[in-house]
C-alpha cells in the first residue's frame, strides 16, 4: 500500500544560477584587466617597481603578504591606476573584501609586528629571480671561444720569443770582449825625440866606429820644424796681376788725361766666308731655316734624325768611313768644312739624299755659299761673326 505524506512538499525547487548571479571580486576584475594587457607577474613587477608577491596579494586580497601596512594603499592605487582602474574604487573594493582598515603613517598599527607567512607560497616562487623557469643572462666566460684562447696564446708566444731573440741579438752586437795578449802595446811615439840618440864619443884607443844612433833618431833630429806663424800665399794674385785696360771689353780705354789706345784690326787671312773658329769640326750641318734631315752611318744606323730650326747646327762624328745625308728642304742645308760655308745642298723645296759628308766629297761637289744669294744665311753669318752679347 502506497503511503500518502503528511504534508504535501510546498518549497520552491532550485533553479540553476544564471551568469550575474555569481558574485565578481576585485581580484578577478584585475586578473582580467591585466590578462587584457598580455602582461604576467614579473612585467607588472618590472614595470611598476612592485614585487610579484605583492601583485598576487592584491589581487587575492591577501594583507597578510605585505610586510608594512603602510603601503598597502600605495600599491592598490598604484596598480588599479595601472591597469586603467578608479583608483580609490579598487581601494575601497580592497579594504571592503580584505578587511582591512587604512591607518595613517605615524599610527603604531602602521609598523605592527610582521604577519606570519608559510614559506612555500606559491607567491614566493614568482617573485625569486633564480626560479627555474625565468630566463637568465649569458655569463662573460660563456661568450669566450675555446679555440680563440689557443690563437691568443699561441699568438703571445710568438710575440715574445720574437722580442727575446731581438734582444739577444742587440746585446750580442753591443758585447765588448778583451782578448788578453802577451806582447805589451810599444810606445808609438816620444815626447823627446833626442832622447832616443846616443852621443858620438871618440875613442883613441879603439879602432872601431862607433855606435851611431838609429836612421828614425837621425830622421826626428834633421825634420823641419813646424812654423809658429803659417806663410799666406794670395790666392787672387794671378787675378789681379791682370791689366784690363790691355785685355776685354776694355781694351783701349786709357786714364783720364792720357791719349786712347785705338787696337789696330789686322786684315783676314782669307776671303772665304767663316762662321767658327779655326779649331772647329771637320764637317757641320748649318739649318738657315727649319728642314728635316736623318744622317746615316755606312751599315744603315740612324746616327741623327729631326728638324733644323732656324740657325741650328750638327756636328759630323769621326767616323771610319762617313755618312750619308737625307734632307726635305735642301735650299736651308749648307755644310761647314774646316769652317769654311758650302752649299746649298740642293734646290729650294726639293728633296735630296745619298749626300756623302766626308769634307772632300762636300768640297768637289759643292761651291763656297755666296751670302749674297740667301738673306737667312747672311744674317745667320753676321750673327755669328759679332758672337755673344757683353753681359753688364
Amino acid at each position: 500500500m502506497i503511503g500518502r505524506r503528511a504534508k504535501p512538499s510546498t518549497g520552491e525547487m532550485d533553479k540553476p544560477k544564471g551568469f550575474d548571479d555569481f558574485e565578481l571580486r576585485l581580484g578577478d576584475v584585475m586578473r582580467g584587466e591585466r590578462a587584457t594587457l598580455a602582461k604576467s607577474l614579473l612585467d607588472v613587477q618590472r614595470e611598476l617597481r612592485i614585487k610579484a608577491s605583492y601583485v598576487a596579494a592584491i589581487e587575492n586580497t591577501d594583507i597578510t603578504a605585505f610586510d608594512a601596512p603602510s603601503f598597502i594603499a600605495g600599491y592598490v592605487r598604484s596598480y588599479a591606476r595601472y591597469l586603467g582602474l578608479e583608483p580609490e574604487w579598487a581601494f575601497e573594493r580592497f579594504c571592503i573584501e580584505s578587511g582591512f582598515s587604512p591607518t595613517h603613517g605615524m599610527a603604531p598599527a602602521a609598523s605592527g609586528p610582521k604577519p606570519q607567512r608559510r614559506p612555500a607560497d606559491p607567491v614566493e616562487a614568482l617573485a625569486n629571480p633564480n626560479a627555474s623557469f625565468v630566463p637568465r643572462a649569458e655569463s662573460l666566460f660563456s661568450r669566450i671561444e675555446p679555440r680563440a684562447l689557443g690563437s691568443v696564446l699561441v699568438l703571445a708566444l710568438l710575440a715574445g720569443g720574437l722580442g727575446y731573440g731581438g734582444w739577444s741579438v742587440l746585446q750580442e752586437v753591443q758585447r765588448v770582449q778583451l782578448a788578453p795578449v802577451d806582447q805589451a802595446p810599444g810606445v808609438v811615439a816620444e815626447l823627446d825625440p833626442l832622447h832616443s840618440a846616443q852621443p858620438v864619443l871618440a875613442d883613441a884607443r879603439s879602432d872601431t866606429l862607433p855606435d851611431l844612433p838609429s836612421p828614425e833618431a837621425m830622421d826626428r833630429i834633421y825634420r823641419p820644424q813646424a812654423l809658429d806663424v803659417p806663410v799666406l800665399v794670395a790666392r787672387d794674385g794671378p787675378i789681379s796681376a791682370i791689366d784690363p785696360r790691355a785685355t776685354g771689353t776694355l781694351a783701349g780705354l786709357a786714364p783720364a788725361g792720357e791719349p786712347a789706345v785705338v787696337p789696330v784690326a789686322e786684315p783676314a787671312e782669307d776671303t772665304a766666308v767663316r762662321t767658327v773658329a779655326a779649331d772647329a769640326p771637320e764637317v757641320e750641318l748649318m739649318a738657315v731655316r727649319p728642314s728635316w734631315v736623318r744622317v746615316q752611318a755606312a751599315d744603315g744606323t740612324v746616327i741623327f734624325e729631326k728638324v733644323l730650326d732656324a740657325g741650328e747646327r750638327f756636328a759630323m762624328p769621326k767616323l771610319e768611313e762617313p755618312p750619308v745625308l737625307r734632307t726635305g728642304e735642301s735650299g736651308a742645308i749648307y755644310f761647314a768644312v774646316n769652317g769654311i760655308t758650302y752649299g746649298p745642298a740642293g734646290a729650294s723645296g726639293s728633296v735630296t739624299k745619298n749626300i756623302e759628308l766626308s769634307p772632300d766629297a762636300l768640297t768637289t761637289k759643292y761651291a763656297v755659299a755666296d751670302l749674297t744669294q740667301d738673306d737667312d744665311l747672311a744674317r745667320m753669318i753676321s750673327v755669328a761673326q759679332a758672337g755673344p752679347a757683353p753681359t753688364e
